[in-house]
């Protein structure tokens, strides 16, 4: 049972209500804003992550990168978690972990290494409860959070047992490397949109004697009458040739090529591959098998990276606080079985075992097998 904390801070403490809160800069943007942006964040002197991380909330956007996202952070906190204290599951932290509050704090976590910082403010109470602090606000090189986006004041966060700042002081997480790839597909859409606009349709040319106005006016009146695809007027003595460039990009296929290029681009730093995400005419069992294996080895670190977060002593004592007994204990993901690694394990495992003792617990932890 989770025992009873103190009663809820008046609002007005809260951090957040200390800070003065801007909407995300949804201005146009370019490689050039990246850049700026990209070196705003990087001074010595004075290093400022705001506009990058507007720039970061404006990718985010991005269907592709959203999704593949989604799907390394879903690999972590869909996996079974719970709670080993002297090496037996604590069962007084299942309701925790199943609760929405927790599986928010694993995806900020792992949100941790896209951003490179996160900050969340515990919000004393019977039940775990948190607000997340704006990234924009975080200044983990003066150990502030400060009260304007772009200010040097603010609340030194080192000292508060209830907030709890995740993130290398140096990192700008994997997103810096996506930015970009995002700010050129969005204008390769742009620039293959505006493509079918005018390819997409015929262009209508009608052709008059130059001396018959009134002919060329009923042949407007026939055209505005009839549609807005592109039309041409042109006397009869005219030469006329449109150059569209279709020879070499009949369908649109320079434009959709980019397009692929850059979303394989992203899917490798975020996932370390492509072909778990997008198929390929020429990837091949043995391809696809190598590219699972990749994503898998990430997805391992990524488990490693997250119960090291969930078992930092700062989290313990905040949890702590909330009553929870987590002294001498510690939060565990259950083993995931790799059959095609256990195969070959275990011929190899058969034959050390006819040379030497192999301890009891080695088998039970390496096949995850539950002692009795």
């Amino acid at each position: 049972m989770v025992k009873s904390h103190k009663s809820s801070p008046d609002p007005q403490n809260i951090i957040i209500n200390e800070l003065n809160v801007r909407s995300a800069d949804r201005g146009k943007k370019d490689i050039s804003v990246w850049r700026n942006a990209l070196i705003a964040a990087e001074s010595v002197y004075y290093p400022n992550r705001a506009r990058l991380y507007d720039l970061y909330d404006d990718v985010m956007l991005d269907g592709h990168l959203s999704g593949v996202i989604s799907k390394r952070i879903d690999a972590v906190i869909n996996k079974e978690l719970f709670f080993e204290c002297n090496g037996k599951k604590d069962h007084a932290f299942d309701e925790l972990i199943r609760s929405m509050p927790f599986r928010n704090i694993m995806q900020l976590i792992l949100e941790t290494q896209l951003w490179g910082i996160s900050g969340v403010e515990f919000i004393p109470g019977k039940e775990l409860a948190f607000e997340k602090i704006p990234r924009k606000h975080i200044k983990p090189e003066q150990g502030i959070i400060a009260y304007e986006q772009t200010g040097t004041d603010g609340i030194p966060y080192n000292s508060l047992d209830n907030v709890w700042v995740l993130g290398d002081l140096a990192d700008l997480g994997l997103l810096l490397k996506c930015a970009p790839l995002c700010l050129y597909k969005r204008g390769g859409l742009s620039d293959w949109a505006e493509y079918i606009e005018i390819f997409g349709q015929p262009v209508r040319i009608i052709r008059y004697d130059s001396y018959d106005e009134q002919t060329k006016m009923e042949l407007r009146k026939v055209l505005e009458e009839s549609g807005s695809s592109l039309s041409v007027m042109l006397p009869r003595q005219a030469d006329f040739e449109i150059k569209d460039g279709k020879q070499s990009n009949s369908d649109g296929d320079l434009q959709l090529s980019f397009i692929k290029l850059l979303n394989e681009e992203m899917s490798i730093i975020i996932l370390g591959n492509t072909d778990t995400t997008n198929s390929s005419s020429s990837s091949g069992y043995a391809q696809s098998k190598i590219h699972l294996q990749q994503q898998y080895e990430i997805t391992r670190s990524d488990l490693s990276y997250t119960a090291a977060m969930l078992n930092d002593p700062k989290f313990h004592a905040i949890l702590s606080s909330y009553g929870y007994p987590v002294i001498g204990g510690k939060f565990v993901f259950s083993k995931d079985m790799d059959i095609d690694y256990l195969t070959r394990r275990i011929a190899i495992d058969k034959e050390v075992a006819e040379k030497i003792t192999i301890p009891a617990s080695y088998w039970y932890d390496t096949y995850g097998i539950k002692e009795s």
